[in-house]
């Protein structure tokens, strides 16, 4: 019993360290991986909540960073940011969302699957709270976090998605799933209304009100929202308005942020993403989600 316990105490990984770090995995008989941030806490030992940042199509990991500010979220808040690498050709990567369609669409990986084995892996080097993982995401990324909203569900508390609805019909979950969500109403690159003649035609996702009828409807939310109009603190040419469907069953909320000319773009945060229209700093959405997720652990 002794030498088996040595054996155990030689062979654990040790825990990583605050900082930025990078995992590698093999999922399907591919490599994979992800980055991580570890805050730096009094506690190393405390559980630590987690968010899953999932890029966008066509970007990467290291771009969602310095697109999202999580890194300086999670050391402020105290959490474990982790954003993980779809798969694509070079820097220019994607999520298998559910959207594209066709022969490219059954090429795509399970990357349910893999962000579960991204779980597994990071449990092994750091302390984290099972019961506070959460998803967020831009475009592509925010579709993603739709489909783990109902396939994995029994690990993902809530989720924040930006900019990116609901690909397609999914079966949902026994549990209501909270969810929060970011849209401009002039994004040109995910249209509010659902896929237009600027869609490519192999790709398609569901407009934002059908998606957030899918999970009013799930949660048991009341139809017809509170509504406020938030201040105007910038002049950034957006203004927002807050749409709240609560109280629903097991305490679920959705919320709506709608963006008034808002453009494709992360609220509160500067990034390259500024060419394709304004962005809205009336609204911090980092801000706007912790807050949220901290409302909605597991059950």
């Amino acid at each position: 019993m002794l030498t088996a316990c040595l054996l155990t105490t030689v062979f654990l990984a040790p825990p990583l360290p605050p900082g930025d770090h990078r995992r590698t995995l093999f999922v399907e008989n591919r490599q994979r991986n992800y980055l991580v941030h570890i805050p730096k806490v009094s506690d190393p030992s405390s559980p630590l909540p987690v968010i899953l940042a999932l890029h966008g199509a066509g970007v990467n990991a290291e771009a969602t960073i310095s697109m999202t500010g999580l890194s300086k979220k999670s050391d402020a808040a105290g959490l474990i940011v982790v954003y993980p690498n779809g798969t694509g050709i070079g820097p220019f990567l994607n999520w298998n969302a559910g959207g594209v369609l066709g022969k490219l669409g059954e090429a795509q990986p399970d990357d349910v699957l893999f962000l579960g084995k991204v779980l597994d892996d990071l449990a092994e080097r750091a302390t984290i709270d099972p019961k506070r993982v959460y998803a967020t995401g831009l475009s592509n990324g925010g579709m993603m976090c739709y489909r783990l909203a109902a396939e994995m569900s029994d690990r993902i508390a809530a989720i924040a998605a930006v900019a990116g609805p609901q690909a397609k019909d999914f079966p949902l979950p026994a549990r209501a799933v909270s969810v929060m969500h970011f849209h401009g109403t002039n994004d040109t690159v995910v249209p509010p209304g659902g896929p237009n003649a600027g869609t490519p035609p192999f790709l398609t996702f569901k407009s934002v009100e059908a998606t957030l009828q899918i999970w009013t409807a799930h949660n048991g939310c009341p139809n017809e929202p509170t509504v406020i109009d938030l201040p105007d603190l910038v002049e950034d040419g957006t203004t927002v308005q807050q749409r709240t469907f609560a109280p629903g069953r097991e305490g679920a909320e959705v919320i709506y942020y709608r963006i008034q000319n808002g453009s494709h773009s992360w609220p509160g945060q500067k990034s390259i993403l500024a060419i394709l229209g304004p962005i809205t700093y009336d609204i911090n959405a980092n801000d706007l989600m912790w807050d949220f997720f901290q409302r909605h652990p597991l059950p």
